[in-house]
């Protein structure tokens, strides 16, 4: 179904930072299949883990259990740092559709969400995501859904009242080009919560498992929310998600309230489970955390470059005129890969083992496009 237009190329293989296409083509991959391969492409660790687990048990149905999904939402509850429960999902999406369900269960249903936010596109994620023309054409949506500017203080203290069942928040809007909340946002969207009895829901599907150069893009903050939803980077390609429920919030759903055939595999589990153990053993948070200040001073300076955005290696870069699509198609003929996430704006999500050299020349090509791109 043509759902997501022409494709712009046929990849054929994989390594590192590097892809190829059928024609034997180089790319330098800085989007990571929109901030998904975190270990690259081909990387060892992933490939042996999938490898032996494919001999052992690939799928066993939710009526059992495993081995690695038990330690995989070990795990994360210990990378959260709180006791809870996790429920296994396929992606994103699915993820943030248990959470919806989730919050339904506290007997509310006004859910405040934000402007510019991405939850999906089921119904449900796509009742909590801004975007009119992702919307407005499936319409009507599950309701009860407010939108407040995203970063905005005052809107967010006076939408939160007693009738609110969930504040959801991306601690960086990821979709609309790596915006950051000002300090102290997540913080009080965390007090006004507690104060009205409500769920902090807080998506994390772009910026978790060492995106931002920490494990979720909320710890900077300091806070701890009730709802946590992980995909994306977690089986570093392998399709999986999680919707993690903290203390009282992880007993919400019980037998009868949720499904899913294939959530938390034993495969996608095994895989998670790997990508977690190489971001450690590596230390990629912070060569994350490092690798992309160097990023953004380095893209700073460039030709049409407004402002640049972003922390770890989720970024974000604003034009100065509506020249991203441009920039995107020049880039890709030049042999590097980055996404136009708007009119004026491009978005990077590199893979974790991006190296300096490799991040030197990519900002090289996009440096002399720029510079070829007319006004």
């Amino acid at each position: 179904m043509n759902t997501f237009g022409p494709p712009k190329l046929v990849l054929e293989r994989g390594d590192g930072a590097r892809v190829w296409d059928a024609d034997g083509n180089e790319y330098l991959d800085l989007l990571g299949g929109i901030a998904v391969n975190v270990l690259g492409h081909n990387h060892p660790a992933l490939v042996t883990a999938i490898a032996d687990q494919a001999t052992k048990l690939v799928h066993v149905s939710n009526f059992f259990t495993t081995p690695s999904q038990v330690e995989l939402a070990e795990r994360l509850l210990g990378l959260v740092g709180a006791e809870g429960q996790v429920f296994f999902t396929n992606s994103g999406t699915e993820a943030n559709e248990a959470a919806f369900k989730l919050t339904r269960r506290t007997g509310r249903t006004k859910i405040v969400a934000a402007r510019d936010g991405f939850h999906g596109r089921s119904m449900g994620a796509l009742a909590l995501t801004w975007k009119p023309a992702y919307r407005e054409p499936f319409e009507p949506l599950p309701g009860d859904v407010e939108f407040v500017p995203y970063g905005d203080l005052d809107a967010l203290a006076a939408a939160v009242d007693d009738e609110t069942a969930a504040v959801v928040l991306e601690s960086m809007q990821g979709e609309a080009g790596a915006i950051v909340p000002p300090d102290g946002y997540l913080a009080t969207a965390r007090s006004l919560t507690t104060e009205h009895g409500a769920l902090l829901w807080l998506d994390e599907v772009q910026t978790g498992v060492g995106r931002t150069g920490d494990w979720f893009g909320y710890q900077a903050s300091g806070i701890t929310p009730d709802v946590i939803t992980v995909a994306k980077g977690l089986g570093g390609g392998v399709p999986i998600g999680a919707c993690i429920g903290v203390g009282a919030a992880g007993s919400l759903l019980q037998p009868g309230n949720h499904g899913t055939t294939f959530g938390g595999n034993p495969l996608a589990t095994a895989a998670a489970l790997a990508v977690l153990d190489t971001i450690e053993k590596d230390a990629l948070l912070d060569h994350a955390a490092t690798l992309g200040r160097r990023l953004r001073d380095a893209v700073s300076g460039l030709p049409h470059v407004r402002d640049v955005s972003g922390r770890g290696l989720l970024i974000g870069i604003g034009l100065d005129t509506e020249i991203a699509a441009a920039v995107h198609d020049r880039s890709l003929a030049a042999g590097l890969i980055l996404n136009a996430c708007g009119p004026a704006r491009l978005r990077l999500a590199p893979p974790f083992v991006l190296t300096e050299e490799q991040a030197d020349r990519a900002v090289a090509i996009l440096a002399a496009v720029l510079k070829e791109t007319p006004l």
